[in-house]
């Protein structure tokens, strides 16, 4: 017997061991993937770092009867670590090769090739109506002669009914073979605080260029290339013919097919708003539940034979049929990112379950994690990875029960309800730190409508909709339980407050967030988990930083081709023009302006002030005006514009003046009142001049061109001195001419322009006046959002810059600069607008 209990005591130190050392490491090698995603630029040659990392770990074997523990260890950790770093280098460098060449931009080139994603809708300037799809680079024709090489195997295209020559409906399906003249362009996409970053993105699907189609033609129809996607597009068809309402049919192919972009954009508003957006696409939870669904099945139906028991264990069938039953449905759902997360975690978990170690929870999900992040290395950088996996840590570290007790329970409903209702608190609650922290935002009501719609939508609608591929009529019953659930769920999105918004909190709120999520959640003396309010306190009201009284923060947020600027006081917030409309309810005001906004937990808006009624500076007000508290709005719009429906309106009129906690601002443009519509609406743009105490000083143009200029030269030569210009008419050729420029006298001139944009702002000839003033200039393609104090002034894209992002200008617009005396001026005031 004590020989038995020492060889028991000796394996059980080598699992502890093992497990030790499993746990360091998997924490180096993720650790190694992280501190890349880190790094500005990629290491000068990350195959020699590749090869010193496997050098390194061949060393440890090597070692392994000669050398102390401890030391193989650090050895291991440190060659596991550098082959996280270097293994995620080589394959990010691999992808940056197959980018778009500069010199390529802008060049119409003769391209065949592939459709190789299921088409999206899209719209583009003026409501043209259009598609993006993928498209597979074959071959390259052009005269003079391209290398293919230069050309990136994966574009997003993107086609418009009023691209000329093509002005009839072309439908694009997947394989088929087109011949295209297309104009391409690196990628590149908006970059302001806290905002989605679309390069990111596209860089994970391996997309190296963005293009436009000029002229289509198809060649071959139906390729064999792309079999399933093909198939999905017929059943996304038959889907859209058998359902006519746009929203249930739009839910159907989501939960079929995973194809998001079918979802109206308003439906999208409503299932955040109440915190069930993860339910209406094929997510991790949907595969997992049918995985789930797939198990108990086969393990009923194996129970029941002998031989079927003889040829393996049923728990054994069951899991296997399980994980290929979700290996099934993600791949017929596109096998999107999220997908193959999810089918690689059921698999390492079933794996793990059927070994003969027994592993710890944690480590099954730490192990979990760095497979996946060794499958996608970009997976850690987004947000499904962190929430997927810290929901499966929660309610596993949360649990109370064991798994004998709730098996000899099972059988009674009301235990089985109340563990669910138990596990949805957990999720809630536990989650939303997380939530905040990714989002800057968690629904009131996502609770409730998460009991409701978890089990509705995972046991119901999503079974239905898949045996609706194979008995139509099934979706006839399926369909009026989503139009039910949609109706809830847009009442609930309607409740006053059902949305919180936070600002962004400093990082050591954001961690003192997360630890109170496990601290309240975990099974320990209320006493203990009531420590976690305190901490979770500084993330719900973060401090925030105002101007002092006196000075004012200006920000040009990045809106592509057109406007939208904020100036902030001590106590007060004004918004100068509110940036495009993108097309199918999606512009500016939704993408970036609330966003902002909520973000940096800004107040509402004293004063709204709308140049003119050009689409490009008044496209994103119409979500600012319903979504935002504003006080005023300032504006040469005309008195009938459906902007100004019931709103309290002040024409903008050369002459307003008011001060906010002593900062002075001053209308210099129109010298009238828009009475009715202009002939051309930049004749009346609003011109706005604040100035600090101190002397800086910014002039707000909107797209002013030369006549006006001139009229403000004439009649208002002192107003016109500031230290920043934003550049009338973003550049256009038709504005900043040379007398308007010496009047002004600048230190800096603002462009916010869209990037390879279609109109060429700002122009070679524009630009060269400014150079030749010495002005230092910041262009929003370049800078992305643009923040100045009065003094220091800094670009959001050389904030966040990383070995991913579009590689701009050199000098982006950041550092100190400097501003013109304080200019006497008459602080009187003739409008007030609070």
């Amino acid at each position: 017997m004590p020989k038995l209990e020492s060889n028991t005591s000796a394996n059980a130190n080598s699992a502890e061991m093992f497990s030790f050392r499993l746990l360091l490491g998997c924490l180096s090698a993720l650790g190694g993937i992280a501190l890349l995603h880190q790094q500005i630029e990629l290491p000068a040659n990350p195959i020699a770092q590749l090869m010193a990392s496997v050098l390194v770990l061949l060393l440890c074997v090597v070692m392994r009867s000669w050398s102390a523990p401890r030391w193989r260890l650090a050895l291991l950790l440190l060659g596991l670590a550098l082959l996280g770093y270097a293994g995620t280098a080589w394959r990010a460098q691999h992808r940056l090769n197959q980018a778009l060449p500069q010199e390529l931009e802008g060049r119409e080139l003769i391209v065949t090739g592939l459709v190789a994603s299921l088409p999206q809708a899209a719209q583009g300037i003026g409501g043209a109506q259009g598609w993006r799809f993928q498209f597979d680079v074959q071959a390259v024709h052009d005269m003079p002669p391209v290398n293919e090489r230069q050309v990136p195997a994966h574009i997003q295209m993107a086609w418009f009914a009023n691209n000329k020559p093509i002005d009839r409906p072309i439908e694009w399906r997947v394989g088929d073979l087109w011949r295209l003249k297309v104009k391409l362009k690196r990628v590149h996409g908006l970059a302001n605080p806290n905002g989605f970053d679309q390069e990111l993105n596209l860089f994970e699907q391996n997309i190296g260029a963005t293009g436009i189609v000029r002229e289509a033609q198809q060649l071959v129809q139906a390729q064999t290339a792309f079999p399933l996607d093909q198939r999905r597009q017929a059943l996304r068809d038959t889907i859209h013919a058998y359902e006519p309402n746009a929203s249930v049919a739009g839910l159907l192919i989501a939960l079929t097919l995973g194809d998001q972009g079918s979802i109206p954009a308003a439906d999208w508003a409503i299932y955040r708003a109440t915190g069930v957006a993860h339910l209406m696409s094929i997510s991790g939870l949907h595969i997992t539940m049918f995985a789930w669904g797939i198990g108990l099945l086969v393990r009923a139906l194996w129970r029941r034979s002998r031989y079927l028991m003889r040829l393996a264990p049923t728990p054994v069938a069951a899991r296997c049929f399980g994980v290929a039953a979700a290996l099934a449905y993600a791949i017929f759902a596109g096998w999107g990112i999220p997908a193959q997360r999810t089918v690689m975690m059921l698999l390492l978990v079933a794996l793990l379950t059927g070994s003969a170690r027994r592993w710890p929870w944690p480590m099954i999900l730490l192990f979990t994690a760095t497979v996946v992040c060794a499958w996608d290395p970009w997976a850690m950088l987004q947000a499904g990875f962190w929430l997927s996996f810290l929901a499966v840590a929660l309610l596993t570290a949360s649990s109370t029960v064991h798994e004998g007790e709730l098996q000899r329970h099972s059988v009674n409903g009301w235990i089985r309800w109340r563990r669910e209702l138990r596990n949805q608190t957990v999720a809630t609650i536990g989650l939303a730190p997380l939530t905040l922290l990714c989002f800057q935002q968690i629904s009131l009501v996502g609770f409730v409508a998460n009991v409701v719609a978890i089990p509705l939508v995972t046991l119901i609608a999503v079974p239905l909709a898949l045996l609706g591929m194979i008995f139509p009529i099934l979706w006839s019953v399926d369909a009026p339980l989503l139009q039910l659930l949609h109706a809830g769920l847009s009442l609930a999105s309607q409740l006053p407050s059902g949305l919180w918004f936070v600002p962004v909190a400093p990082l050591w709120a954001q961690l003192a967030g997360l630890l109170a999520s496990l601290v309240i959640i975990m099974p320990l003396p209320w006493r203990v988990r009531a420590l976690g309010i305190p901490l979770l306190l500084p993330m719900l009201w973060p401090p925030l930083i105002h101007p002092v009284s006196g000075e004012f923060e200006l920000h040009a947020l990045d809106v592509g081709q057109g406007t939208a600027v904020t100036v902030r006081t001590a106590q007060h917030l004004l918004v100068f023009d509110t940036g495009p409309s993108y097309g199918f309810d999606n512009d500016a005001g939704q993408r970036v302006m609330l966003p902002y906004l909520r973000s940096q937990g800004l107040p509402p808006i004293d004063v709204l002030m709308l140049s003119h009624r050009d689409a490009d500076h008044v496209g994103g007000a119409k979500a600012v005006l319903r979504d935002w508290p504003v006080r005023t709005v300032l504006s040469s719009l005309e008195q009938d514009h459906a902007l100004l429906n019931q709103r309290v309106h002040e024409p903008c009129v050369a002459g307003q003046r008011w001060e906010w906690d002593g900062v002075h601002f001053e209308v210099l443009h129109p010298a009238l009142a828009a009475t009715e519509r202009a002939s051309k609406p930049n004749r009346v743009s609003c011109v706005l001049r604040v100035q600090a105490r101190s002397g800086a000083s910014a002039l707000l143009t909107g797209d002013i061109e030369k006549e006006q200029e001139a009229w403000l030269v004439q009649n208002a030569p002192q107003k016109l001195k500031a230290t920043l210009l934003l550049a009338p008419h973003h550049g256009s050729k038709t504005s900043s001419s040379a007398e308007f420029l010496d009047t002004v006298s600048p230190k800096l001139a603002v462009f916010q322009a869209g990037y390879r944009n279609r109109f060429g702002h700002p122009t070679d000839g524009v630009l060269k006046r400014y150079q030749e003033r010495g002005i230092r200039l910041v262009k929003s393609a370049d800078c992305g959002a643009w923040a100045w104090d009065g003094k220091i002034m800094s670009c959001e894209r050389e904030r966040r810059r990383r070995y991913w992002s579009f590689k701009g200008h050199a000098d982006l617009g950041s550092g100190e600069l400097t501003h013109h005396s304080a200019v006497d001026m008459p602080v009187e005031t003739t409008v007030e607008p609070d």
